[in-house]
């Protein structure tokens, strides 16, 4: 789903309290208002852990930083989790300077997230793909 801000979000829901989404797009705060609303609908549907993909982020602020975060507390007080996927050099020194690293883990891919979290090897192929809005 394309979004007017220049930020696009999409959502990969791979059981029924987990996601993936994948953002693409700068994320700074004239964008990141588009993802927080994206993770509180994603809350309401009932997930309760998620992947944030960031292979398509180019460059985070504090405000990108900022929603990360509050998703981070927002997934504990649920008993949830929050995995960050793929960020390139730039993001990733600005979640290592922070310590983000350290309330979150970090993986090199999404797939390898997805692993992770669903407690197995090999390849996450039966994701079901939705519409962020309907999701």
């Amino acid at each position: 789903m394309s979004e007017p801000a220049g930020l696009d979000v999409e959502v990969a829901v791979i059981s029924s309290d987990a996601a993936i989404i994948t953002v693409s797009g700068e994320l700074d705060a004239d964008t990141d208002l588009v993802l927080q609303h994206q993770l509180a609908g994603q809350v309401v549907h009932g997930r309760r852990h998620l992947v944030l993909d960031l292979a398509d982020v180019p460059f985070m602020d504090s405000s990108g930083l900022r929603v990360i975060v509050r998703t981070v507390n927002d997934m504990r007080s649920v008993n949830g989790s929050v995995s960050l996927a793929a960020p390139n050099h730039v993001v990733r020194r600005v979640l290592d300077l922070t310590g983000v690293g350290m309330s979150c883990a970090i993986f090199d891919t999404a797939d390898a997230a997805c692993e992770a979290l669903l407690g197995r090897q090999g390849e996450v192929s039966e994701r079901t793909v939705g519409d962020t809005a309907d999701q």
